[in-house]
């Protein structure tokens, strides 16, 4: 009998590796499709933002706090952008330089674009990344990435 729990043991093992490389991917494919949808929308927030330039040069108005409200609304799905690849590097084993955002080994000290120390000794011993991921974070960026696709059908007046 031992020859037999000896299977099912490796069998049990093998589902378990298999489960777990299988939510990884799925994990990943979430966040790939949440930046995505981020990138869409700043290039939307772009196109807004010309919009509103032009018309503002056409008609003669001043539009310097819109123009300063479209300039903060990009740079917040910007800081989004950074955090999902953050993330996506981490699901990757992977460590992303936070000065020049090039992907590194995830045993590298030192970028290997910009040189850069990649992480304080302090936070050595989690190898420089910051907290774990967990579900809600997975949660809350499909519903932000949700909530932001809703944007698109909006004027230009709505998004800014």
């Amino acid at each position: 009998m031992g020859i037999f729990e000896d299977v099912v043991l490796n069998a049990k093992t093998a589902a378990n590796t298999v489960g777990k490389k299988a939510g990884e991917i799925i994990d990943i494919s979430k966040l790939r499709l949440s930046a995505g949808e981020i990138n869409g929308e700043i290039g939307k927030r772009y196109e807004a933002l010309g919009r509103v330039v032009y018309d503002s040069k056409k008609d003669g108005t001043n539009i310097d706090a819109l123009a300063a409200e479209c300039v903060k609304s990009i740079d917040a799905l910007y800081e989004r952008l950074d955090i999902v690849n953050a993330k996506l590097a981490k699901l990757r084993h992977k460590y992303q330089c936070g000065s020049c955002g090039a992907s590194n080994e995830i045993d590298s000290v030192y970028c290997n674009r910009c040189g850069k120390r990649l992480y304080d000794e302090d936070s050595a011993d989690n190898g420089g990344y910051g907290s774990a991921s967990s579900e809600s974070e997975f949660e809350e960026e499909a519903a932000y990435a949700r909530q932001a696709g809703s944007d698109t059908d909006k004027t230009k007046d709505d998004i800014i």
